[in-house]
C-alpha cells in the first residue's frame, strides 16, 4: 500500500525541491512539487518544515553498537543494520580488517547470510591484509601479506561476489596482476595503509583512497605522496572520516577545495565501540580504548572511530562551509555512483525508498528503508 508524504523540501540527490512530495511504498513511486500532488486518497504524513535527504551510505564502517564484522555472524549483522538506521545510514558495507585468513573468510562467508535475513548491506570492503606493515596503524602487523589473486578469488566466492573495494598497498602489487584481476570483477582497489609515491600512482592509476591522510604517504614539496596524488587526479574517489579527530577540519576544508562535492565519499570508519560508554573494548583482536570519542590501541595508534553517519553529514558542511546539497552527494550520491548501487543514492521512481526526515536542525526524526518508517530517538 502507497504512502504520501508532503510539504517537504526534498534533496533529491540531483535537485531541490522547495515544497514536495514523495508517493513510496517499497520503492520510490512519484517525486515532485506540491502543485503537482494528486492523491488524495493516500495516507499522508506532512513535513511541513522538514528536511527529507536519500538515505546514507557508509562503504567504510567495521561496526558499531556492540558489533563488528569479523564477529561473523549474521544475525549480529543484521541487528547492526537496524542501529545504523538510527543515524540514517540505509545501506553499507560490512568492512573486514586484517585478520587470520580464517577469521576473514569466516566473516566474509557470513555477510551473503546476514543480507538473507534482511541487513542493508550493498557490499564488502575488504581492507587488508594486503597492506604495508609500514603503514598498519591499527592493522595487525603479523597478518599482513603480499596481495594474492587466488585467494582474493576465493574469498570473493565465500562472499558470493560482494566484495565491492579492497583496501591495498599497490606498491606490493608489482606485476599488477592483482589490480588487472579487480578490475576485471568491478572490484574497486582503493590505496590504504601504504608508501606508495606519487610516481608508482601514475603507473597504477588507482582511483579510490582510503581514509585520506590517514596512514598513507603525506603531502611533501619534494615527494607529492599518496596524498598529493590523491588531490591532484580529478577522477580519483577520495574517503574522509569527518570527526576532527583523523583529520584537522581545514585539512578536510583543502579537500573540498581541490576536489569539490563530487569525488568524497565521506566514511566513518566506525568500530564496536561506536554508541557504547567510554571503556576497553576490541578492533581486530586487540584491545583498544574509547575515551571522548577517540578510539586507540594502547600505544596511543588511532583505530577506527566512534563517529556516527548523521554527525559526519553535519560535521562536512562545518568544516568546508559546503551544502546540504553538497553533503548529500558526500554521503550517499557518489557512493550510489561509484559502486553502481544503482538502487541507492537519490529520490527518484523507481529506486528504493531509502530517505531520511530531518528537522530543521538537520537532526534525524526518521529514517525510511525500503518504504519501512523507523523513527529515531
Amino acid at each position: 500500500m502507497n504512502k504520501a508524504i508532503i510539504h517537504a523540501k526534498i534533496y533529491t540527490g540531483s535537485e531541490v525541491i522547495e515544497d514536495g512530495f514523495i508517493v513510496y511504498g517499497e520503492q520510490i513511486v512519484e517525486v515532485g512539487h506540491m502543485n503537482d500532488f494528486s492523491h488524495s486518497t493516500l495516507e499522508t504524513m506532512d513535513a511541513k518544515g522538514q528536511t527529507i535527504i536519500p538515505g546514507m551510505i557508509d562503504i567504510h564502517i567495521h561496526g558499531g553498537y556492540t558489533v563488528d564484522a569479523m564477529d561473523a555472524d549474521p544475525q549480529k549483522l543484521l541487528a547492526f543494520s537496524e542501529d545504523l538506521l538510527q543515524e540514517g545510514v540505509t545501506s553499507f558495507f560490512a568492512t573486514t580488517m586484517t585478520q587470520s585468513k580464517d577469521n576473514i573468510a569466516k566473516a566474509l562467508a557470513a555477510v551473503p547470510k546476514g543480507v538473507e535475513l534482511g541487513a542493508n548491506i550493498a557490499g564488502v570492503h575488504l581492507e587488508g591484509p594486503y597492506v604495508n606493515v609500514e603503514k598498519a596503524g591499527a592493522q595487525p602487523h603479523e597478518y599482513i601479506i603480499p596481495p594474492d589473486v587466488n585467494q582474493l578469488k576465493e574469498w570473493n566466492e565465500l562472499a558470493n561476489g560482494m566484495i565491492k573495494l579492497v583496501t591495498f598497498a599497490p606498491e606490493k602489487d608489482e606485476d599488477q596482476s592483482f589490480q588487472s584481476y579487480m578490475q576485471q570483477h568491478q572490484i574497486v582497489g582503493s590505496a590504504g595503509h601504504t608508501d606508495v609515491t606519487y610516481d608508482e600512482l601514475v603507473e597504477k592509476k588507482v582511483t579510490h583512497f582510503t581514509h585520506l591522510y590517514n596512514q598513507m604517504k603525506g603531502l611533501h614539496h619534494r615527494e607529492p605522496g599518496t596524498v598529493g596524488y590523491a588531490l591532484l587526479d580529478e577522477q580519483a574517489y577520495v574517503e574522509l572520516i569527518v570527526d576532527g579527530i583523523h583529520v584537522h577540519p581545514e585539512m578536510v576544508r583543502l579537500v573540498y577545495k581541490m576536489k569539490g562535492a563530487d569525488r568524497i565519499c565521506v566514511i566513518t570508519d566506525a568500530m564496536r565501540a561506536k554508541g557504547l560508554p567510554d571503556g576497553r573494548y576490541e578492533l581486530g583482536g586487540q584491545p583498544v580504548s574509547l575515551k571522548n570519542e577517540t578510539v586507540t590501541l594502547d600505544d596511543g595508534t588511532l583505530a577506527g572511530s566512534a563517529l556516527t553517519m548523521d554527525n559526519a553529514f553535519r560535521n562536512i558542511m562545518q568544516f568546508t562551509g559546503c551544502s546540504i546539497e553538497e553533503a548529500v552527494k558526500m554521503t550517499s550520491v557518489n557512493q550510489a555512483e561509484e559502486f553502481n548501487l544503482t538502487q541507492k543514492g537519490a529520490i527518484a521512481p523507481t529506486k528504493d525508498s531509502d530517505f531520511v526526515l530531518m528537522d530543521e536542525h538537520l537532526q534525524i526524526i526518521s529514517t525510511f528503508t525500503k518504504g519501512r518508517k523507523v523513527d529515531v530517538g
